[in-house]
């Protein structure tokens, strides 16, 4: 990822405000990640983020949803490393939402894409979280 990209910024700032517990700042970093998003890469890494703040599980679905379909629409090497937590997260929140079959078959996707993960904290992180939801709707490893 850029550096230099405000999106990128912001979302970094509100990562270590998380990781403070200043949850509200967090949020309010992500949002504004998502209003200085100039395109579909940018509202993508926004929205993958912002999903992590919301109230409802339903609107966290909703901003998983925006997320993988803003990583579809750039459809080039940029997400492709992003993919296996997309769809992690998209069968967390269906997980969530009481939908094991959609929950599994996201679950699947991310595991189908966990060669692309890169090496190191986040990559090990992506892929447990990836076992542990498999585990749970009783996906074949």
């Amino acid at each position: 990822m850029d550096a230099n990209n405000p999106v990128v910024k912001f979302c970094q700032e509100g990562m270590r405000a998380e990781g403070e517990g200043r949850h509200d700042d967090a949020r309010a970093l992500f949002t504004q990640a998502w209003e200085a998003a100039k395109d579909d890469y940018d509202a993508c890494v926004a929205a993958h983020f912002l999903a992590r703040h919301q109230d409802s599980p339903e609107d966290t679905l909703r901003w998983n949803q925006e997320a993988l379909a803003r990583a579809l629409a750039v459809g080039d090497e940029r997400v492709q490393s992003l993919y296996p937590s997309l769809y992690l997260n998209m069968g967390y929140s269906y997980e969530l939402l009481g939908n094991p079959a959609e929950a599994k078959k996201y679950y699947d996707l991310a595991a189908e894409g966990a060669d692309d993960l890169p090496d190191g904290r986040y990559g090990d992180v992506v892929r447990q979280g990836i076992a542990a939801g498999r585990k749970r709707v009783g996906s074949e490893q």
